[in-house]
């Protein structure tokens, strides 16, 4: 299997204190060193850092239907840089295929369940470090999650996006689709038009195309040292993916060789310079969640309020789906990621001191990929920091009486959203998607969902669904939404998501009743209901509890785990939960 001699001896090429060493080296190892080479390793291998390789390859999403390729160049690349490469297994759920389901559940689940899964086999195995492979959106945060907690030297290999499909001469993409659902129900689109759409809108492998959660997060894996830069951008079926696959693999050695560690290069600035993309490109709400939880794993202290904070001064420059029009291979094709990083850079709103994962600073890896100014570009949809599409970052959190622990929006359109005005409350995501696809919307409404949060749910369903169904109907910027569960990263408009506490756990939402007066105004951060305290108190102490939704099986035992969505909804009992 080794590209290496076979002459090299037993312990050359492996640094000491490696934990691959208690099963590869002495006497008393001889049966494990056996079931290696049954195998097929030998000597030379047995002699190398051992390289876990986490493929969470599988046919029930396009995200990661090719994966095992990706991870195949991963893995030679491994072995030719005189690594020991071991390609394992983990699950994935389909957020667009599940979307809309009871099965939509499992999605948040599944990003603990991969960070619990590749952490146990990265232990069990000892292994020496990591290639942690992503598809779809709960693959990014998961794998990074895990290589936080073994911290072992890692690095983070995107799986790539899918090209846009064509439909009647123009570019669409799955979240064309799900408004279109919205769009066949108010009479705006036949059901012919909707099938034909369908049958072009996702033309090959690799995840949703806009800067969507998949994009988002691996966006961020560059930003915040986990991945090569312009690692995130290269498309799913282009050649390029597998050559940023095998310069992870390399990596990943390298990074054995010289120790590098997620706790040696993540820090607060690592965060903040993740948030900065986040904002900067209108990144998905979906990114607070999941970078609330990577830092809660890593120990490091991020308030929910710092994503105002970075917003306030980080203005929006890319033009993106699902607020603009653009994918991410029209990033990719003006020069990736890096060329926003350069932007914000020479702004000074990234911290170009914290370190990656190749041994360089940030501003080091800037400086040596030297990608293009945004002004040199012919790209109509990227703007400088002087002459932005908004002045402030994409995301707000909103608190208030509603929300004391905070809400997430991302602004798409309208920069000063404001309403005030009677809410209509749903239990759960069907009773709101019925009442959307019968037509009683109109403009002006609010709309709240509950108990559709991390515990209450459980998993915090993200509603795809119901947002792309309002913004089918021409109600993208008119309707508002609110809702202890999540939105997709697809999910534009006037939608808030995350509202902690959830009303499983007693929360603030679970005391509206139809009619309340709800204010939720974009500038003041605020979302709140015109109650007293005392009135808040008394509708909480008169309520009924509900009882669990699952009460046997995986869903009962990470609801009953999960903490709150304003720490990331982690279910790691040394992490930060409250």
């Amino acid at each position: 299997m080794s590209q290496q001699s076979e002459e090299q001896s037993p312990a050359a090429g492996k640094p000491e204190e490696l934990p691959s060493k208690e099963v590869t080296e002495g006497v008393e190892r001889a049966p494990h060193r056996a079931m290696f080479r049954a195998m097929g390793y030998d000597d030379a291998d047995l002699s190398s850092p051992m390289i876990g390789v986490a493929n969470p390859a599988a046919d029930i999403t396009p995200c990661n239907v090719h994966l095992d390729d990706v991870a195949q160049s991963a893995y030679d690349a491994v072995d030719e840089a005189d690594g020991m490469p071991i390609e394992f297994g983990t699950i994935t759920i389909s957020d667009a295929i599940s979307m809309g389901t009871e099965g939509m559940k499992a999605s948040l689940i599944s990003r603990e369940v991969i960070a619990d899964s590749v952490e146990l086999v990265a232990f069990g195995e000892r292994m020496d470090g990591l290639v942690t492979i992503g598809g779809c959106d709960k693959n990014m945060p998961g794998m990074m999650m895990a290589a936080i907690r073994t911290d072992l030297p890692s690095v983070f290999l995107y799986g790539g996006s899918i090209m846009p499909g064509e439909h009647e001469g123009r570019e669409v993409t799955i979240q064309n689709v799900f408004e279109g659902v919205g769009a066949v129900a108010d009479g705006e689109m036949s059901e012919d038009e909707l099938d034909e759409m369908e049958r072009h809108a996702c033309p090959g492998a690799g995840s949703c195309g806009g800067m969507f959660t998949a994009n988002t997060m691996a966006s961020i894996s560059e930003t915040i040292g986990f991945a090569p830069l312009g690692s995130s951008s290269p498309p799913a079926e282009d050649d390029d993916r597998y050559e940023v696959a095998r310069e992870s693999g390399e990596l990943a050695v390298e990074a054995v060789r010289e120790q590098r560690k997620p706790s040696d290069f993540l820090s607060a600035e690592s965060f903040e310079n993740a948030i900065a993309l986040q904002v900067a490109v209108g990144g998905s709400t979906n990114a607070v969640l999941h970078l609330l939880a990577m830092a809660a794993e890593a120990g490091i202290d991020l308030d929910i309020e710092k994503f105002n904070e970075i917003s306030a001064r980080t203005p929006k420059i890319a033009d993106l789906q699902p607020g603009g029009t653009r994918v991410m291979n029209d990033l990719h094709e003006v020069g990736g990621v890096p060329v926003v990083l350069r932007e914000l850079l020479e702004a000074d709103l990234l911290h170009g001191d914290a370190l990656t994962v190749t041994g360089e600073t940030i501003e080091e890896a800037i400086e040596r990929i030297d990608p293009p100014r945004i002004e040199e570009l012919d790209a109509d949809f990227l703007y400088t920091v002087d002459d932005p599409i908004h002045e402030r970052g994409a995301i707000r959190i909103l608190t208030g009486n509603l929300a004391p622990e905070g809400a997430v929006i991302k602004i798409t359109g309208e920069d000063h959203l404001h309403h005030e005005g009677p809410v209509r409350i749903f239990e759960g995501e069907e009773n709101a998607m019925k009442y959307v696809q019968e037509g009683h919307v109109d403009s002006g409404d609010v709309i709240g969902i509950r108990n559709e949060g991390p515990r209450g749910g459980p998993g915090m369903r993200e509603m795809l669904g119901v947002t792309s169904a309002v913004a089918g109907q021409g109600h993208a910027e008119d309707v508002a939404l609110f809702t202890d569960g999540r939105f997709s990263g697809a999910t534009r408009g006037f939608s808030i998501g995350h509202v902690a506490p959830e009303a499983f756990d007693g929360g603030p939402i679970a005391a509206l009743e139809d009619g309340d007066t709800v204010t939720i105004d974009i500038d003041n951060l605020e979302l709140s209901v015109d109650l007293s305290e005392d009135e808040l108190e008394q509708r909480l102490a008169d309520r009924d509890h509900p009882e669990p939704n699952y009460t046997t099986g995986v869903l009962a035992k990470y609801g009953q785990t999960f903490g709150s969505a304003a720490n990331g909804a982690v279910t790691n009992p040394g992490a930060k939960q409250d």
